[in-house]
């Protein structure tokens, strides 16, 4: 699969083979607030969607300029997280043909990266987060749309001047959304762990606090509590702080797997336990989460949840070789996998955040030893090192094929051996209700790395090998 898109619009239903409508993401439009503001809009003849009613140009397209030789009405910007702090690469970048978004289907989908979107003109963010959208319509409030995955925010260009270039200074503009109240979300489902903390990640990268509660509760990050550690006697965090959700304690993480339950969930976080917990990586549990997997659900395994793969009955156990190794040295210099467009972006992203010491490198704090081999047949190797043999980042599409025979990508699992807290004082423990636990405001740059993998993770599934590539238009 090539180009960018979950973003599925009524024309193209009928393209997207197996997988049903229903459960498509559209890359088209929601009526949001939060600082999206509204455009002038042309309601057109009764029973049409809204479109643009922008100046009027002498192109095929109202609001297109007709510019002087070598002159084009366009606009640059950077797409940033939704704090707004950190540039995102492969972001899908565009100006909607109309201001009213279809709605974004929540659970797992097989969504294509090549369906056409609804758009005048789109691009994608590069390795400094940089996009530059071409042949824009010119006039006063024009909508833009920031897309990856079910991330989905729409906010509006106070003026674009025809035939001249609009830089867009302001990462309000620019940034995905916080909360449901600035746009769409995916659904999060995170287990948590008291040897990690990744709950505390997804509050650095701008999610709102608002969006984290139970599963009983709308919030678009649902908390469950992880297991007991290997001692018998200590959870990782297990409920929340007075002011946040009324204190409700979280679920337990067999309770995301009972009836079906992780089916609901757009993307799966399983924070490190620190062992393999047996009472959760049940043979029917392991088997339910690769059924997820196939069926395009996006998963995040946190070091010693590699037990998921290792004790699949599944091709997947086939994709990499796990197993506890000794913790190597801290910090830990390791090597970026650059033989692979997306790996030498990923290098490239790395440098242009502060997160490598020089090109092509990462320092890990406190890193851990678990995947000494993949299949490059099945899997994709992004952060390795050679002594100690390692892989510290790992991703693997779904469903799995047999070795040198890959099937067609649904969804994805992605394996790291970093842990958030391994660099900051951040903690996960039942005795300090969540967000009590999330003490560091700073980011590191191992953090940067796990931040860039949790929104590839949510981008459509392509071929790992391929570069991505501007989605097709439909104008």
């Amino acid at each position: 699969m090539n180009a960018r898109r979950f973003l599925t619009t009524t024309l193209a239903l009928s393209a997207l083979g197996a997988c049903s409508a229903s459960n498509n993401v559209p890359l088209g439009s929601r009526n949001d607030s939060g600082g999206a503001g509204t455009s002038s809009i042309n309601t057109g003849s009764a029973g049409s969607s809204p479109m643009l009613n922008l100046d009027s140009g002498a192109g095929d397209i109202p609001g297109l300029a007709t510019c002087p030789q070598g002159q084009k009405t366009t606009v640059t910007g950077t797409v940033f997280d939704p704090a707004g702090r950190v540039p995102l690469y492969n972001v899908v970048v565009y100006v909607p043909t109309k201001t009213t978004l279809d709605p974004i289907a929540t659970g797992a989908s097989c969504d294509s990266c090549t369906t056409p979107i609804p758009a005048v003109a789109d691009a994608l963010s590069d390795a400094a987060g940089h996009f530059t959208l071409e042949d824009v319509p010119a006039g006063d409030n024009i909508p833009l749309v920031i897309q990856i995955g079910k991330w989905q925010r729409m906010t509006t260009i106070p003026h674009v001047a025809a035939c001249q270039t609009t830089a867009l200074t302001d990462p309000e503009l620019t940034r995905l959304p916080r909360s449901q109240a600035e746009g769409h979300l995916p659904r999060i489902g995170l287990s948590t762990g008291h040897s990690d903390a990744l709950e505390c990640l997804l509050r650095k990268i701008g999610i709102a606090d608002s969006e984290f509660t139970t599963d009983q509760e709308s919030g678009r990050v649902n908390m469950f509590r992880g297991c007991v550690d290997s001692n018998g006697d200590a959870y990782p965090a297990s409920k929340f702080a007075a002011n946040l959700d009324n204190g409700a304690t979280f679920p337990t993480t067999n309770e995301l797997f009972s009836g079906g339950h992780i089916d609901d969930y757009d993307l799966l976080v399983f924070s490190c336990e620190g062992h393999k917990c047996t009472d959760e990586q049940t043979t029917a549990n392991i088997a339910m989460l690769e059924a997820y997997e196939n069926k395009g659900g996006r998963v995040f395994l946190d070091h010693v949840h590699y037990n998921w793969i290792n004790h699949s009955d599944g091709n997947i156990q086939d994709a990499a070789e796990f197993s506890s190794g000794d913790d190597p040295t801290s910090p830990l210099p390791t090597q970026i996998n650059t033989s692979f467009a997306k790996g030498q972006a990923f290098s490239d992203w790395l440098t242009n955040v502060a997160a490598s010491p020089k090109p092509g490198e990462l320092d890990i704090v406190a890193a851990q030893n678990s995947c000494s081999k993949v299949d490059p047949t099945l899997a994709q190797s992004w952060i390795s090192t050679t002594s100690p043999a390692g892989n510290y980042y790992v991703t693997i599409n779904t469903p799995v094929g047999t070795s040198g025979a890959p099937l067609d990508a649904c969804g994805r699992v992605v394996f790291t051996d970093l842990h958030v807290s391994g660099a900051v004082m951040d903690s996960s423990h039942d005795d300090t209700p969540f967000p009590g636990g999330c003490v560091s405001t700073d980011i590191t740059p191992q953090e940067k790395a796990l931040e860039f993998m949790l929104f590839d993770l949510s981008s459509c599934v392509q071929k790992e090998d391929q570069t991505p590539i501007v989605p097709p238009i439909v104008k």
